[in-house]
Order: C-alpha cells, then sequence, then structure tokens
C-alpha cells in the first residue's frame, strides 16, 4: 500500500489541492516578526491520555507502522510575544485510518472493539530551542460526528496552557477517503469543517497549513499561548456508546440548523477517478 501511496502521492496531492481552498506552503523557517492571535482552545474530548511518565511515549514517530497516508505533523510553539517556547511538552493524539482511538474500549464501527493497553497515533515530545517538535504520523480517518482532525495539548511548566485541535482541509480529506483502500468506509463521513461544531468555534488559527514533503505531506501549526493564562474548554460530557458510536448529538453539537445534510464539495467531487494509475 505505502509503494502505491509513493508512486501517486505528487499527482494526488497536486490534484487535491486544486480543490481546496487551502494552499500549498512552505514550512515557515522562523517566527513572524510581530505577534499574531492566540491560538484558540478545543474540546479534549474523551480519549486524551497523560503521557508524562510513559517514556516509551515520549517520541517523534507515533505511527506503530500503522496503514494510511504518511503525514509530518510539525509544531512552532511561541509565547504572546512571538517568541520561541524551548522546553514545552506537546502531546498529540488522534485516530487511525478506521476513525478508531488507541488506549480506550468502544472503538470500531460498532463501538465493540477494545483498544485498550494500545498506544499508536499518540506521544509526547519537548519543543527545541526554536520551539518546534515534529512528530512521524498517518493521515487521519474520521468518525461520525466529526470532521478530520488531530487533538493536541501543550504544557508549560508542568500548567497545560492550551488544549487544542489541529483542523485538515476537507477537500484533501475527501479525495483520499474515496481512493485509498486503507480509509474505505461503508459509508460517507457525515460532517465536514464547515459543519462541526467544535472547528467552527476554534476558528482559523487552528487550521493546519499544508504542503508536500518527499512520500508524505506535512501540516504546520503555529501555536501561541499566553503562558499567563491557561486556554481551555469544558470537557466534554460523558457519552454513552451505542451502536451508531455515542448517544446523543456529536461533540460540540451541532451547528445552527441541525444535523448537517453534507454540503456538496464541488472540488472534491470533480477529484474522483482523477487518481494517477500506479
Amino acid at each position: 500500500m505505502r509503494d502505491k501511496i509513493a508512486l501517486t502521492r505528487r499527482g494526488l496531492v497536486a490534484v487535491a489541492l486544486a480543490g481546496s481552498a487551502t494552499a500549498v506552503l512552505p514550512e515557515p523557517a522562523a517566527p513572524e516578526p510581530a505577534p499574531g492571535p492566540l491560538t484558540a482552545p478545543a474540546e479534549e474530548g474523551p480519549f486524551y491520555l497523560d503521557l508524562d511518565l510513559d517514556l516509551d511515549l515520549q517520541r517523534a514517530d507515533i505511527a506503530e507502522g500503522l496503514a494510511g497516508v504518511p503525514l509530518d505533523i510539525v509544531f512552532a510553539v511561541q509565547d504572546e510575544t512571538g517568541a520561541p517556547l524551548p522546553g514545552a511538552r506537546i502531546d498529540v493524539w488522534h485516530c487511525d485510518a478506521q476513525g478508531r482511538y488507541s488506549g480506550f474500549p468502544g472503538q470500531g464501527e460498532d463501538g465493540r472493539l477494545d483498544l485498550s493497553g494500545k498506544t499508536f497515533l499518540r506521544g509526547s515530545q519537548i519543543a527545541g530551542a526554536d520551539g518546534r517538535a515534529r512528530f512521524s504520523s498517518v493521515y487521519p480517518g474520521w468518525y461520525p460526528g466529526r470532521t478530520t482532525h488531530i487533538h493536541f495539548k501543550i504544557i508549560d511548566g508542568g500548567t497545560a496552557r492550551l488544549t487544542s485541535q489541529i483542523f485538515l482541509p476537507d477537500a484533501l480529506s475527501e479525495f483520499l477517503y474515496a481512493n485509498l483502500g486503507d480509509y474505505a468506509r461503508g459509508r460517507l463521513r457525515d460532517t465536514l469543517n464547515s459543519t462541526d461544531g467544535i472547528a467552527l468555534a476554534a476558528g482559523e488559527t487552528t487550521r493546519g497549513e499544508l504542503r508536500e514533503a518527499a512520500g508524505r505531506y506535512v501540516v504546520f501549526l503555529r501555536a501561541r499561548i499566553d503562558r499567563k493564562t491557561v486556554r481551555a474548554v469544558p470537557p466534554p460530557p460523558f457519552l454513552q456508546p451505542r451502536g451508531d458510536r455515542f448517544a446523543g448529538p456529536p461533540p460540540g453539537g451541532f451547528p445552527p440548523g441541525g444535523p448537517p445534510r453534507r454540503p456538496a464539495l464541488e472540488g472534491a467531487e470533480r477529484l474522483r477517478g482523477l487518481l494517477p494509475k500506479a
């Protein structure tokens, strides 16, 4: 599978991003000269594990050999003045290509898969002198009620200063889910960036900048925190598992107007069938 991805990636990213509002950008080489907005918080969600005492999970490679499109996640952590924040701890966690989280029961389409004790797609790193950290992972899948996202937490001096999520471009997500077998599901995903209450509330500061690298994608996020405050949102109430994953509305609630009707992604729809042949 990875051989096929490597053969088709350049054509895939060039075509997929043509239908996305997210530009292909180089990874910024230095902090912005002037302070920008603080990064918005977003819900921690029910699947966080504190990795502080787990030395095995203080790592850069969190993929553990899982199937999926290779993705590097790059953070540049800054303080409220725009200066790099070396020594900050960054925790990252997200679902696999089929929407499942490690470390918890109740996973899978029917909620019956117990992944307690598993550690895939979780890791922690300490930001370097330039405030940066890079994780090697795979492009996340989706699960009902949520758009494609990556969770992260930034801990400074023992205090969690920011808990938030990175959101990825819908057109690329749609293209990968429709064309690559690792992401194949029995139904279409029901929530996009434009209909996810958590993504809408978090706004532009949580949208990852995507670019192509050799044999993988790279998503970059400039995470700017205020060292004098804690930017967090209340954790969601516990949701009882059921056959359709969770009882009740999706985390963050539906946007105004009720459940989404899956608005057409014309750019992504035009991409179907255009994946270059290996």
